[in-house]
C-alpha cells in the first residue's frame, strides 16, 4: 500500500480561508448545550452511565494489562513551547540521607521521599472542559471568566471527572488500517471515511457507540521514538480531520484519545487556523480529549487477537480546578 495522503480525503465542505465560518457552523450543528441541563459539569461523560460499566467490567477475559502512559521525565517530548517543559523530578530524602543517619529518625529506620514539577498537560493527559473557548464561552454556554480565573477552574474542574473515566474501551488503528507500516504521515487528516473503514477492517469489537472511550492510533508516537522527539510537541502530525466534528458527536462517545500531541491534523485544514477541531468538540460538544497517549503495545496485542474493546479506567487526578491532568491508563483485557 502507498503511503496515504490527505487529499484523498473528500474535499472539505469549508472555505480554507474562512475558519470562522467553519467554526461557527460545526459548532451549532454539534452543541450539546443544555443537553444535560443548566449546571452539567461533566459533557459527554454523561452518556457512559454504570450499566455500561457494567457490562465493559465483563469484557476483562485475559487479565491481561496495558499502560498507555509514556513516561513523566525529563527525556520527554516538551521544549518550551507554550511554556511547557518536561517534568522535573527531585529527590528531598535518599539512602544516602538514611546512610548518614542525618533524617533524624529513631531506631535506624530511613527512607527516601521526592516531589515532581510539571506542566499539567506535558505528557500523557487529559483536556478537561475548562481548556478552551469559543469566542468567550466555555461548555455549555457559560461565560469563559466565570469558569476558569486565576484561582482555577471554578465550575468543571478536573476533579469533577475524577470517578468518571472507566468503561469500554474501543481502539481504532488508523495507522495500521490506512497508513504504511503502521503509521500515517505527518499533516494527514483522518476523516470519517478513514474512522468507517477502520471499524469494517477491524470487525465487531471495534464498534463505536454511545458512551465509548475511543482511542485512536495513528502511529506518531513509534515515529517519534524511532527518530527523536523532533517536532512532536506542537508540530506537525497525524490527527483528526476538522470534518469529524459530526462524526464525534453522534457517535455519541464519551471521550476520545489519540498518540499525538494535539488530538487534530497539524497543519490544520484552514490557511490560518490554531486547533479549531478544540473550539468545536470542547465548549461545545463538551467532550474530553485525550492526548499523547502510548497506544503502541496495546495495538500489537489487538491486531494479533482480533479483539479491539477492553475496560479502560484513565482517571485524572483530582487536582481541584485544573482544566487537564496528567494520567496513567489501564487497557485490561
Amino acid at each position: 500500500m502507498s503511503a496515504p495522503t490527505s487529499a484523498e480525503a473528500a474535499t472539505p465542505a469549508w472555505d480554507r480561508a474562512d475558519p470562522e465560518a467553519a467554526i461557527a457552523e460545526a459548532a451549532a450543528r454539534c452543541s450539546n448545550w443544555g443537553r444535560w441541563g443548566p449546571d452539567d459539569v461533566h459533557g459527554t461523560l454523561n452518556h457512559l452511565t454504570p450499566e455500561m460499566r457494567v457490562r465493559a467490567a465483563r469484557l476483562v477475559r485475559r487479565g491481561v494489562t496495558f499502560s498507555l502512559a509514556q513516561a513523566f521525565d525529563m527525556d520527554g517530548p516538551q521544549k518550551g513551547w507554550r511554556r511547557r517543559t518536561n517534568p522535573v523530578h527531585t529527590m528531598l530524602d535518599t539512602g544516602v540521607d538514611a546512610e548518614r543517619g542525618n533524617q533524624g529518625f529513631p531506631h535506624g529506620i530511613g527512607g527516601a521521599d521526592d516531589v515532581i514539577a510539571m506542566p499539567l498537560q506535558c505528557s500523557t493527559q487529559w483536556d478537561g472542559l475548562g481548556h478552551i473557548f469559543d469566542h468567550g464561552r466555555a461548555w455549555n454556554g457559560r461565560r469563559a471568566g466565570d469558569v476558569v480565573t486565576s484561582e482555577g477552574d471554578l465550575v468543571t474542574g478536573i476533579q469533577t471527572a475524577a470517578a468518571q473515566l472507566c468503561g469500554r474501551g474501543v481502539l481504532l488503528d488508523v495507522g495500521r488500517v490506512v497508513g504504511e507500516d503502521g503509521e500515517l504521515p505527518d499533516g494527514f487528516a483522518i476523516t470519517t471515511e478513514h474512522l468507517e473503514r477502520t471499524i469494517a477492517a477491524q470487525g465487531a469489537t471495534s464498534h463505536v457507540g454511545t458512551g465509548d472511550l475511543l482511542l485512536v492510533r495513528t502511529g506518531r508516537l513509534a515515529r517519534a521514538r524511532r527518530e527523536g522527539w523532533g517536532d512532536y510537541a506542537g508540530g506537525a502530525s497525524p490527527g483528526f480531520s476538522f470534518g469529524t466534528a459530526g462524526w464525534l458527536h453522534g457517535t455519541e462517545v464519551a471521550a476520545v484519545a489519540t498518540d499525538t500531541w494535539g488530538f487534530e491534523v497539524r497543519p490544520n485544514e484552514f490557511d490560518v487556523a490554531f486547533q479549531p477541531l478544540h473550539q468545536v468538540v470542547i465548549p461545545n460538544v463538551g467532550l474530553y480529549l485525550g492526548e499523547m497517549w502510548d497506544l503502541d503495545a496495546l495495538a500489537a496485542d489487538c491486531a494479533a487477537t482480533g479483539v479491539f474493546e477492553f475496560l479502560l479506567t484513565a482517571s485524572p487526578l483530582p487536582i481541584t480546578g485544573a482544566v487537564g491532568s496528567p494520567i496513567n491508563p489501564i487497557a485490561l483485557l
